[in-house]
């Protein structure tokens, strides 16, 4: 077969009258004809001159026969010609030399026309898709052709390569087999690569290799939109396709400066992963018209990516699912780097939209946490994904950065929660300043505005919790936090100006020595103007405003208790509620920062502060013109105790049917309080207006025990245990008042010499006054001395400090 020129012999062989009709004949004799001018003229096996004589002489015949269709076989000389002319050319050697091969078909790229024409005989013609059953013995006997056709392994695992694929590509796509074996033969192409140096070989490589690779590339950079259930099993044919393609086209490229080739498959695939999940992202962000819409609302647009993230998530457990398995025979972190680049591509929407959030709104919050949850999702793969890689994953986590969602959030719920604290606290300031205090506001007896106060505290904690946040209980601290300190402020500000205990018990005036003299009429009532004008210079300085009269401090210690009341009910409800949050933290579950502490302790503090200034500012304003003025001035016995409690008692009722029942009691004992230290001021503190016999200690007993009746008032009023607690002092300092004269001079110059030592031994100090009165204490004793009717007191004290008579 190599001496012998095919088209030649078939012209000789054949005549016209071998075909049915004449126009048969002449369009196989044209076809002849062009195969020898392709193989001997236009692709010759060696290179030709054009001014050959035998290639001018070939080309005329041919143009001839072509002009006038004619019969060569029937003129034996033309026959001879032609015959001459075709082998002389056909038998040509590089040396000049002739031949005994005949060289007519392997030519580039003629004898690969040829060869894959004949290649196409291994499909059936009645299925296009499939190939014969005797498809070995046919290619056994085509691989008989070689030596004419100049083609050797390389040549045909290329071309039947490529023979495969393109039959797979213009049928439809549907039988994989050919694909799979397409993509073995290719694997056998690359084996032979490194082992050629023909140039022309090379060219029909590249070329062929890169219309694969382009055709595989266009699917596979955008795979998700190529495969799908019905025909993943191809994905793996063409994965395979174009990373060996590419390997091979790395191979002759002749670039010294090019990667391993494990890193050539890594590299691509890893590409078409990423520019894949990148295509695919954008079609879903497109379907949801964001980009459509840039007018649209900022609070409008964040519903978009909610909906994004849920797409996103069930596209990368379709990914895991259908993709990655066929990915991982050339990426180990298919999954992790596919849910790595959707992180990355809805990170960069979620950050423009970040930047656009100014306040806390329900779209806001529902788009932080489906991108939380988004995330937490698709690092849950990542590391699922890479668990048996060398670095654990790591690498595909790094490029994973985070969200902060949650971080957003809480930034953006420290605002709300600051926003409306900072209205509470300016609430709290212009309404307590126009509260009135008015105990006829309602049946209770508290003020309106610790109503509200509590109402906007309670609707804040609702809208709270009604934050469709994951992070409640972290939260929580805060906004209770300043809450507390703006209920404190509302109960710092309501009992501000009241004043306390000390600011309305007067400061003790000087001692004096009582005068054993017969007083006048006038002399006394010199005496008690003098006094009078001492009490009005105390009342014209005490601390509390006295523009706030006692209903009002019932109305307020009311409030106090309302508050305290309403704490508890509060904390027991963000209990409840926090149980039913998706709150997860015990510290903050088990109570222990729960608590209104700051308000609850300045409501108990406010309680405390308004029962004693309610008790003294009744004994000690209201009415200190009855005790001071009136309480034993002059002689004991006409000046006694029965007027301050006439008007003691209409007090009392006051407060018994203003303060709340709770605090009543408290208040009550108080009063009581302040009416025994109002007494005992009058018996040891009362100046010089006052002068008591040993025999007034029975009256000054008897009056003591009006003053306790009036409490206990028959059983009805406080219990007598509680009474004769709160006695003990005045009971401790009454049996002075019956006491020698000389026994209390002994007992005091004894205690003060024990207070002092040696330094009271050539004259007695006068001791300073004590915090409490005692039968025990230097003080109390000298000051029942001041007023005792009585010779050997008044030498005593003249004596020793010089005391004067009169203030």
């Amino acid at each position: 077969m190599e001496s012998v020129v095919l088209p030649l012999e078939l012209i000789q062989l054949f005549r016209s009258l071998d075909f049915p009709t004449q126009q048969e004949y002449e369009a196989w004799l044209r076809r002849n004809l062009k195969v020898l001018e392709a193989g001997l003229l236009l692709h010759p096996h060696l290179p030709l001159d054009k001014s050959d004589p035998s290639a001018q002489s070939l080309q005329h015949i041919i143009h001839r026969a072509f002009e006038k269709p004619m019969d060569i076989g029937k003129n034996g000389e033309s026959m001879q010609t032609f015959r001459t002319v075709v082998m002389s050319l056909a038998c040509r050697s590089s040396d000049g030399s002739i031949s005994e091969t005949c060289h007519w078909a392997d030519g580039f790229p003629l004898n690969l026309w040829i060869y894959q024409t004949l290649l196409e005989a291994c499909f059936d013609l009645h299925a296009e898709s499939s190939v014969i059953e005797e498809v070995d013995e046919v290619l056994e006997l085509i691989k008989k052709t070689w030596v004419m056709l100049g083609i050797n392994e390389m040549l045909h695992n290329i071309c039947f390569a490529w023979i495969l694929f393109h039959r797979y590509v213009v049928t439809g796509q549907v039988e994989n087999d050919l694909l799979f074996a397409s993509s073995n033969l290719l694997a056998e192409v690359g084996k032979d690569t490194g082992g050629s140096k023909d140039p022309i070989y090379s060219k029909i490589l590249r070329n062929t290799l890169s219309l694969i690779l382009s055709w595989a590339e266009k699917g596979l950079l955008a795979y998700h939109h190529t495969f799908h259930n019905g025909n993943i099993e191809s994905m793996e044919s063409v994965v395979s396709l174009a990373v060996l393609s590419a390997k091979i086209l790395e191979d002759i490229s002749h670039d010294y400066n090019r990667k391993k080739k494990d890193d050539v498959d890594y590299t691509r695939v890893d590409n078409y992963i990423r520019s894949s999940l990148r295509a695919v992202f954008i079609q879903k962000l497109e379907k949801l018209d964001l980009s459509k819409h840039p007018s649209r609302k900022q609070n409008k647009a964040f519903p978009i990516l909610s909906v994004l993230a849920r797409d996103i998530i069930e596209l990368a457990i379709n990914e895991k699912a259908i993709f990655s398995p066929k990915l991982k025979r050339w990426h180990p972190l298919a999954t992790g780097v596919a849910v790595a680049t959707l992180h990355v591509c809805y990170g960069n929407e979620l950050k423009k939209y970040v930047k656009g959030i100014n306040e806390l709104t329900p779209d806001a919050i529902e788009v932080l946490i489906a991108a939380d949850k988004l995330e937490k999702d698709l690092v849950q793969i990542a590391v699922e994904d890479s668990v048996d890689s060398e670095d654990g994953g790591k690498s595909i986590i790094r490029e994973m950065q985070p969200y902060e969602a949650e971080a957003v959030i809480a930034t953006l719920v420290k605002s709300w929660i600051n926003i409306r604290v900072d209205r509470l606290g300016e609430w709290v300031d212009r309404n307590v300043r126009q509260e009135v205090w008015n105990p006829g506001e309602n049946k209770e007896g508290f003020a309106p505005s610790a109503v509200e106060v509590l109402r906007i505290i309670d609707d804040t904690l609702e809208a709270f919790f009604l934050l469709p946040i994951p992070m409640h209980a972290d939260l929580l601290p805060e906004l209770m936090s300043g809450l507390d300190k703006s209920l404190q402020q509302y109960i710092l500000k309501a009992t501000s100006g009241c004043g306390s205990r000390s600011s309305f018990i007067p400061t003790l005036p000087a001692l004096t020595r009582c005068s054993t003299t017969s007083k006048t009429g006038v002399f006394k009532k010199k005496e008690k103007s003098q006094v009078t004008q001492r009490r009005k210079a105390h009342v014209g300085t005490t601390i509390g405003d006295n523009s706030i009269d006692i209903t009002q401090m019932c109305v307020r210690i009311n409030t106090m208790q309302r508050i305290r009341m309403e704490l508890g009910v509060l904390e027991k409800r963000i209990v409840a509620n926090l149980s039913s949050s998706r709150s997860t933290n015990a510290d903050i579950a088990n109570g222990v920062s729960l608590k209104f502490k700051l308000s609850a302790s300045a409501a108990v503090e406010g309680i405390h502060q308004l029962c004693e200034c309610i008790a003294y500012k009744i004994v000690f304003h209201e009415l200190w013109h009855v005790i001071w003025d009136g309480l034993y001035v002059g002689e004991v016995a006409s000046a006694r105790i029965e007027p301050f409690l006439q008007e003691l008692e209409q007090y009392l009722e006051i407060v018994s049917s203003t303060v709340h029942d709770k605090v009543r009691t408290r208040v009550i004992v108080k009063v009581m309080q302040a009416s025994f230290d109002g007494f005992l001021l009058v018996l040891l503190a009362g100046g010089p207006s006052r002068a008591f016999s040993l025999q007034d200690s029975v009256i000054i007993e008897e009056d003591f025990k009006f003053l306790t009746g009036l409490f206990w008032s028959n059983g009805d009023g406080l219990p007598a245990e509680l009474i004769e607690k709160h006695s003990t002092t005045v009971k401790g300092v009454l049996p002075l008042f019956r006491a020698d004269t000389e026994h209390i001079i002994q007992q005091f110059s004894q205690l003060t010499m024990e207070m002092y030592g040696s330094t009271a031994k050539s004259r007695l100090p006068l001791p300073p006054t004590a915090d409490q009165w005692s039968p025990t204490e230097p003080n109390t004793l000298l000051r029942v001395l001041c007023n005792r009717n009585d010779e050997a007191a008044a030498k005593f004290l003249k004596k020793n400090y010089n005391l004067p008579k009169k203030l």
